[in-house]
């Protein structure tokens, strides 16, 4: 039960200490950045060298060219070096990271100048205004390289933190259900041995299922097996009064889906539902894709404080922080209290988690 966050603790101070250093700075939203920041600059300047009313628009052209292809090409070096500049130590690869934006700057701005001398004629003495342009790029390469490392640091945080809830929540298996499921054994042992060794076997095999590392890629048909294991223990200590009906499309079997998303849910739906009625009732799982996305219900019959119970709430709310850590706003969950019942649906998309 220790080992998952001490598993989860050593791979963040790798990651953090030097594996993931150096952002991936040719995805999409971090070029888009760079270029916004560059340009942000360029005005910046341009602003400060002319006035609103002569506003120097060849000033902006031919700075935001050479600007953003400086920055682009810096980029694109550091993305082919990327795996090794990665396997350093952060100062030196910092260091390195700023050596190739100084040598893009410094050939871009001897380049530029040889190919188009009558743009960069008013630049003064080529010397001092390659000078600038180090100083400036360095600056800027600094503040950008910064940026994207604090920014992956949040990240690799919020990632940390969601495995340890989803470590967290692996662990909670209730000492109530362990205890019912344990004396329902012992009451079977003389009576039916056969069914008690069942129980036991599957008893295990769901402790075995839920320790296993929470990183692994999981299905839904994985997901759909822990949950006929808990619910073939719970069905033995309730007998007759939990009734069950799957509704599961077989197309979604192989589909992926977050380790240890729909148990819990079941688990509730059994033991704030179900097992607080004399009566009992049936408890409904529908899984199945519409337009991308696994739709996922879960009703069940319920008293009325079953739905302001603590542990109840806790539960959903864990799944909807992790629906949105892995999903963002595509990550759906709604709850329904119909007279007599409750209604968990969620859904998430098929492509791949934020």
């Amino acid at each position: 039960m220790q080992a998952a966050p001490e598993q989860v603790a050593q791979a963040g101070w790798k990651a953090a200490s030097g594996e993931c250093l150096i952002p991936d700075l040719c995805a999409p939203r971090s070029v888009l950045t760079m270029v916004l920041l560059v340009e942000l600059m360029v005005l910046v300047f341009t602003l400060s060298s002319s006035s609103l009313v002569a506003f120097n628009w060849d000033l902006l052209a031919v700075c935001s060219l050479f600007g953003q292809w400086v920055v682009l090409l810096s980029a694109a070096v550091m993305c082919a070096l990327r795996r090794s500049l990665n396997r350093l130590r952060m100062p030196l690869a910092a260091c390195c990271c700023l050596l190739v934006v100084m040598v893009t700057t410094a050939l871009s701005s001897i380049a530029a100048r040889a190919a188009l001398p009558i743009l960069f004629a008013d630049s003064g003495d080529t010397g001092w205004w390659l000078l600038r342009n180090l100083l400036v790029a360095a600056v800027l390469a600094g503040i950008v390289l910064r940026y994207f490392y604090l920014q992956q640091q949040l990240q690799l945080q919020q990632k940390m933190e969601l495995l340890a809830r989803l470590d967290a929540l692996r662990a909670r298996i209730r000492p109530h259900f362990l205890f019912n499921t344990l004396n329902s054994i012992a009451s079977l042992i003389m009576s039916r041995p056969a069914e008690a060794e069942r129980v036991v076997e599957d008893l295990a095999e769901l402790m075995r299922v839920s320790l296993q590392d929470g990183r692994r890629d999981a299905t839904v048909a994985d997901e759909l097996r822990i949950c006929e294991l808990y619910l073939g223990i719970e069905q033995l200590r309730l007998g007759e009064r939990l009734q069950l009906d799957w509704q599961i499309d077989p197309a979604v079997r192989e589909k992926p889906m977050p380790s240890l998303l729909l148990q819990p849910l079941v688990e509730n739906a059994v033991y704030h539902g179900v097992a607080q009625l004399p009566a009992g009732g049936t408890v409904a799982i529908r899984v199945a894709e519409d337009a991308g996305r696994v739709s996922i219900v879960v009703e069940n019959p319920a008293p009325q404080q079953a739905a302001r119970s603590a542990g109840h709430r806790i539960a959903l709310e864990n799944i909807g922080q992790r629906l949105h850590a892995l999903y963002g706003s595509a990550g759906r969950l709604q709850i329904e209290r119909p007279a007599g019942g409750y209604r968990v649906e969620l859904s998430y998309p098929l492509q791949d988690a934020a």
